[in-house]
Formats: C-alpha cells, sequence, structure tokens
C-alpha cells in the first residue's frame, strides 16, 4: 500500500481544483476540496462542519471552531479569502435549512454528513480525470496544505502547531519531502 501523497505541483493542483468547476461541474465536490485544501482539516472533520459552525446567520465566520474528532484537541481555523467566497456562493446554491445540519450532507440518508467513501470517490474521480498519478485520497487535501505552507517559507513548528501535531517527526512525515526538494536547497545555497 502506498502512502497518502500531496498534490506538490502547482499545475496539477490547479487543474484538482478547478476540475469539478469546469469539467464536470458539482458545486458541492468542488467546495469539498476547496474547503480541505484551505483548513487543513482531516476528512471526518470537514464532514462533520455544520451550518452553524460556518455561518453566523447569513454571514460566513471568520474562524471556525472545533473540537477535532480524531485527537480531541481544540482548533481554531481563520477562513480565507478565497474559502469565504466560496462559502457565500456555497450556501446560496445548498442551504437548504436547519433540518440537515450539514454543510456536506448526504443524499442517501437523511440527516446525516456525507460518507467518508463518497468524499473519497470524489477525490480520487477528480485526480484520476487531471491524471494525477501518485496515491491521492481525502488526506492529500490536508498533506498538500502543509506542503505549500512549507514551499512557501512557512516553519514545521508552526505547521506542527496548525495539524495539532505531537511530534515533529508527524509533521516532517506529512511534509513528503522529496529529493527533488532537498536538491533545490543545495542548488540555491551558495556559500
Amino acid at each position: 500500500m502506498s502512502t497518502t501523497q500531496p498534490i506538490r505541483s502547482k499545475e496539477a493542483l490547479r487543474a484538482f481544483k478547478e476540475y469539478y468547476l469546469y469539467q464536470e461541474p458539482n458545486f458541492r465536490n468542488y467546495a469539498l476540496i476547496i474547503t480541505g485544501l484551505n483548513t487543513a482539516l482531516r476528512i471526518n472533520d470537514i464532514l462533520h462542519l455544520t451550518w452553524d459552525m460556518v455561518y453566523d446567520g447569513g454571514h460566513v465566520r471568520e474562524h471556525l471552531q472545533l473540537k477535532e474528532r480524531k485527537t480531541g484537541k481544540s482548533a481554531r481555523i481563520l477562513l480565507n479569502t478565497e474559502l469565504r467566497t466560496l462559502l457565500i456562493q456555497y450556501r446560496e446554491r445548498y442551504f437548504i435549512g436547519a433540518d440537515n445540519p450539514y454543510l456536506f450532507y448526504s443524499h442517501r440518508q437523511y440527516g446525516a454528513p456525507l460518507s467518508r467513501c463518497q468524499a473519497y470517490r470524489i477525490i480520487r474521480h477528480a485526480a484520476e480525470a487531471v491524471g494525477l498519478e501518485d496515491h491521492i485520497s481525502c488526506h492529500s487535501l490536508r498533506k498538500t496544505f502543509g506542503y505549500h505552507a512549507w514551499k512557501q517559507g512557512t516553519p514545521p513548528a508552526l505547521l506542527m502547531s496548525i495539524y495539532n501535531h505531537s511530534s515533529y517527526q508527524i509533521t516532517r512525515h506529512y511534509l513528503c519531502i522529496e529529493q527533488d526538494d532537498k536538491d533545490a536547497v543545495f542548488s540555491s545555497i551558495q556559500l
């Protein structure tokens, strides 16, 4: 079994993000992917987001506040501009009232969130359709956030805090640093 990978290439990431927007339009699936990429949450936490957690009345909240389902640790996550804009549009299209509390709700099981299996199928379908050959899964959204944050200069210690990891080794594993990443450091250092 191969390890879940982040989407490293910015071009591949753009194609993946936009797949459900342009290639096979499905705004719910698009919103699921964008939410995962921009919050670094585990898929189980994303699927259990409720309308009340994301919206205050008709307005998107500035921060998500939740207790992570896996660890029980508290998380406070800023909703960036891209995600806030998307969530405004998402509410206009999908909010059906208080009878279904979940943001990404199941069409098959009333009052339940979208299943993890269905989320996996959504993500795998987009990955395969845009030609991503690495092992891309739900967890790839979380790893992609960290990989690109690291590449943009975010210190690993801060990523460890964002991920709520208990050790640096776990965060280092998440970043999926490859030889070309190491080579880039050696080629850029001129002493």
